[in-house]
């Protein structure tokens, strides 16, 4: 009698990856140290840099610009938008930028609601609002806001936003003033937005989670990779920016294949436990925290150097970055889901993750399989990377980290180890996030999604797509 699955068995059983496979992962990592390298060699030392411009060239105070900035190794850039109560973008109004060696220059935004001031000497520098440009019945809603202190650096970018409101004598610190149709109708589309660059990574995450067991929290580095890489060659290399794409999430996937071959599959022959996989998973997030802090140093860096455009559709402004990731985001989740649904392989990833022993069983080889989803799940969230980095106009070090608490909980929402569940459940983190910051002021939206996952651990804790067991 034929065993169930002997076709795809057969398919599956065609012997581990090549010798050609090896070596195209091989090319794939020695061209991604040798970019380091270049980068690092061509890079200028602290010993090469120009010296700081004199007292009285600084003191020059330059006329009002609306010239977008451009950092290089011998600048950095001060710069950010201003959008009024609907949060659409306010042209006319004066940014005054003060600093060391008097340093004086007014910048005035553009009608995309952006400024930026060009600085050719790292220190603390004053950001002050004029007042007396905003528009007629618009205030800051925080007067005492309108003068900040930041710090800059070289080849650099330093953002700051100043929200306008309708109300006079406003204090909140970025909380919304007020909630209208307008903008609850643009969170929304934000949150959408953040959805499907989260559901990238969160896929991934949860495809291994469903054919290891095992909670990976070092996925939101492979974020970080992603945004930083693509950094490296579209900003510092001058690559276009679809090629760019493209080689980040190959490298990426390689580096997820790599991971797999050189760290968990050795592992897993020794039947580490899934809490000690999980630890080291943890000291592999810390380290590659500090490695990204040592290439690429602290600050925030911007994938493309111009200031992005903005586009109003059915009354929504977002940047044209921000449309091109989402129409990206859907077409390869979509791409995905059909592949899950309708390959062999995919069906084949699917069983493993629904019964690892019963697939074995069958005759699907299970670590080609596990290869496979380290292999996809690092590539995506490379890729989401790349988006989030070109939509949020930066990545730094701590990128990944502050959206892994957003990746578990679409996830653990969704129902752990399906990939179908993690899209659900990241629209829905996505869009409650957004929403909340109709109330709630600046980065507090991010806690709403560790309450949503202590209810769903309270009530539901199998998730709107997981099927219930029982334990014992």
């Amino acid at each position: 009698m034929t065993p169930p699955g002997s076709a795809l068995a057969h398919r599956l059983r065609r012997g581990a990856p090549g010798r050609s496979r090896l070596v195209l992962a091989a090319v794939l990592f020695l061209a991604f140290l040798a970019t380091f390298a270049v980068d690092w060699a061509l890079a200028p030392g602290a010993d090469a840099a120009t010296s700081a411009p004199s007292a009285s060239a600084s003191a020059s105070s330059a006329p009002a610009s609306t010239q977008p900035c451009t950092v290089s190794p011998t600048n950095g850039c001060i710069q950010g938008t201003i959008t009024d109560s609907d949060r659409k973008p306010v042209s006319g109004v004066d940014v005054d930028v003060a600093g060391p060696g008097g340093f004086s220059q007014t910048a005035t935004t553009a009608d995309t609601g952006r400024w930026s001031v060009s600085v050719t000497q790292a220190g603390n520098y004053t950001v002050s609002v004029d007042q007396d440009t905003l528009p007629k019945g618009q205030y800051l809603t925080n007067a005492a806001d309108a003068k900040r202190t930041v710090a800059a650096s070289l080849n650099a970018n330093v953002g700051q936003i100043f929200q306008l409101s309708d109300q006079q004598g406003v204090t909140t610190t970025g909380a919304a003033t007020s909630v209208t149709p307008q903008r609850a109708w643009q969170q929304f589309a934000s949150g959408i937005r953040l959805g499907l660059l989260i559901a990238l990574a969160s896929v991934g995450l949860s495809l291994i989670y469903g054919t290891t067991g095992l909670s990976s929290f070092s996925h939101g580095e492979q974020v970080t990779l992603g945004g930083l890489l693509a950094y490296l060659f579209a900003n510092q290399l001058g690559w276009n920016i679809w090629l760019t794409g493209i080689v980040v999430t190959l490298l990426c996937a390689a580096t997820g294949w790599l991971q797999d071959a050189g760290i968990w599959r050795p592992l897993r022959k020794k039947r580490i436990s899934l809490t000690q996989l999980m630890i080291v998973t943890i000291g592999l997030s810390i380290a590659a925290q500090y490695a990204f802090q040592y290439f690429f140093g602290a600050s925030t860096v911007r994938i493309q150097q111009g200031n992005p455009e903005t586009v109003t559709f059915a009354g929504l402004t977002l940047t044209v970055q921000s449309y091109v990731a989402m129409a990206i985001a859907l077409v390869v989740l979509v791409g995905t889901g059909l592949f899950l649904a309708k390959t062999r392989f995919g069906r084949a990833t699917r069983a493993v993750s629904d019964n690892p022993a019963l697939a074995s069983a069958s005759g699907i080889d299970v670590d080609r399989v596990i290869r496979f989803v380290w292999t996809l799940a690092a590539g995506l969230a490379g890729l989401s990377g790349v988006m989030l980095g070109l939509v949020l106009n930066g990545v730094n070090w701590q990128t990944g980290l502050q959206l892994l608490l957003l990746m578990f909980a679409s996830v653990t929402l969704g129902g752990l180890g399906t990939a179908y569940g993690a899209l659900v459940g990241s629209m829905i983190i996505g869009i409650v996030v957004e929403l909340t910051n109709l109330v709630l002021p600046g980065d507090f939206k991010y806690a709403t999604a560790l309450v949503i996952l202590i209810l769903i651990l309270l009530f539901r804790p199998q998730g709107i797509f997981g099927r219930a067991e029982r334990i014992g």
